[in-house]
């Protein structure tokens, strides 16, 4: 059974090390979705800024001037309106993987303490029973 036990701690090392990779592997990804989804809220802010800063403009002189800023703030809006729900899917997507990190990290931890149990079991089945010393009889004059 020693053999058995020992066979099944490398097993549990093994599925150990594949689930950290797996972790790291999640961490990546959840780090390359916050990645874009700062991104995202960075140009959905400076969209947002430039059109709010061409619709205040005053200055136009002529009707055809005043068209063409309108349609500029009007296609800076729907880009800061189409950005803004890229970075709402964005947002999705990263806590879905930062989920998916939480669960990765369970799941490494989980099989790191069966390995650290299976471990002790081993050592403890190992050890030899240490006996205690033999009850003294008689007498402390003898």
């Amino acid at each position: 059974m020693n053999a058995e036990q020992r066979a099944r701690l490398v097993r549990l090392n093994r599925l150990e090390k594949i689930r950290a990779i797996a972790k790291q592997t999640a961490a990546r990804e959840a780090a390359e979705a916050e990645s874009t989804l700062s991104q995202l809220r960075m140009l959905s802010d400076r969209t947002g800024r430039l059109a709010a800063d061409y619709g205040a403009r005053r200055g136009a002189v002529d009707g055809a001037s005043l068209q063409t800023l309108t349609g500029f703030v009007s296609g800076l809006g729907s880009l800061t309106r189409t950005t803004q729900a890229d970075a709402q899917r964005a947002e999705a997507i990263a806590d879905a993987k930062l989920r998916m990190l939480g669960e990765a990290e369970r799941r490494r931890a989980a099989v790191e303490e069966r390995a650290k149990l299976e471990a002790k079991l081993i050592a403890r089945s190992a050890e030899t029973t240490v006996l205690g010393s033999r009850k003294q009889t008689g007498t402390d004059l003898e």
